[in-house]
């Protein structure tokens, strides 16, 4: 992995806390997350022509890893409305590197140096430690909330080999984000619809600046993590991916003024710890 690929999906994990910081709006998690898709699908339609279709061998990767979506956004969903979303998410990002490491070593065939396996495992501690808040809320975590998050984590794995395998046969991986984004954006929103009714398209005009804002973070977060699949090793670019939750606390405790505790202190040691290994790898 060259220094340009590493940084960049830095700056995409950068760009990935910095859109769900932007979409915290007090509104009902299935309406933040299609009004987030619909902002990210706009914006991907407007650049599209501008860079062309994804070759036909990729399509059903691409159509596959819009319907693998669909069930990440349901179940992340059912978790931030069963758990306390400081502790589920970081389960879900932490345990995906370690499951997407193994199965892009057993299903796509790429070779990991023992150096790349302990950054990952090392990066994927960290996050899981930022989930206990230092102990005092973790006797609260509900074991529905926690199988949501790990299913989560799943399908987290499961949409970044099927796009990493997929990106590599498109040929254009600007053109095969494009049509992803767009994708997930008509599939999420008549899933809101379903679920929800009429109110989505409510809360749709009354904040659709800053759903556009937040979905212009996300087609540059996941676009730039797809191009660094193209190019890079799917398992690598995923653990860097999750070092989103490492901002998202940097966000919490600088801009929220969020109590920096131990744990997040150890946590952040470890994360970075995973990235040095990962750098080296």
């Amino acid at each position: 992995m060259t220094n340009i690929v590493f940084l960049a999906v830095l700056f995409a994990a950068a760009c990935h806390a910095g859109w769900n910081a932007l979409i915290k709006i007090g509104l009902d998690p299935l309406m933040t997350t299609a009004l987030i898709s619909l902002g990210s699908g706009i914006v991907a339609l407007i650049l599209l022509p501008f860079v062309g279709m994804p070759a036909a061998a990729s399509w059903p990767y691409l159509v596959a890893s819009i319907l693998i979506h669909l069930v990440y956004f349901a179940s992340l969903i059912e978790s931030y409305r069963t758990g306390d979303l400081g502790q589920v998410y970081p389960i879900a990002r932490g345990a995906a590197p370690l499951m997407t490491a193994g199965v892009a070593t057993a299903i796509v065939g790429e070779r990991l140096a023992f150096i790349g396996w302990i950054g990952i495992v090392a990066l994927a501690t960290g996050v899981l430690l930022l989930s206990i808040r230092g102990g005092r809320d973790l006797i609260r975590i509900d074991k529905r909330a926690v199988g949501f998050a790990l299913f989560t984590a799943m399908t987290i794995c499961a949409y970044s080999v099927v796009d990493g395998v997929g990106v590599r046969l498109s040929g254009n991986p600007s053109a095969y984000s494009m049509c992803l984004f767009v994708g997930m954006a008509a599939i999420v929103v008549l899933y809101a619809l379903a679920r929800s009714g009429p109110s989505v398209l409510t809360a749709m005009r009354q904040n659709w600046l800053r759903g556009l804002a937040g979905g212009g973070f996300q087609v540059m977060s996941y676009g730039i993590a797809l191009w660094a699949m193209a190019v890079a090793p799917i398992a690598l670019v995923a653990a860097l991916r999750e070092t989103s939750v490492l901002f998202g606390t940097i966000i919490a405790v600088l801009i929220l003024k969020e109590p920096l505790r131990v744990a997040r202190f150890a946590a952040a040691l470890l994360i970075v710890a995973g990235l040095v290994l990962i750098r080296l790898q």
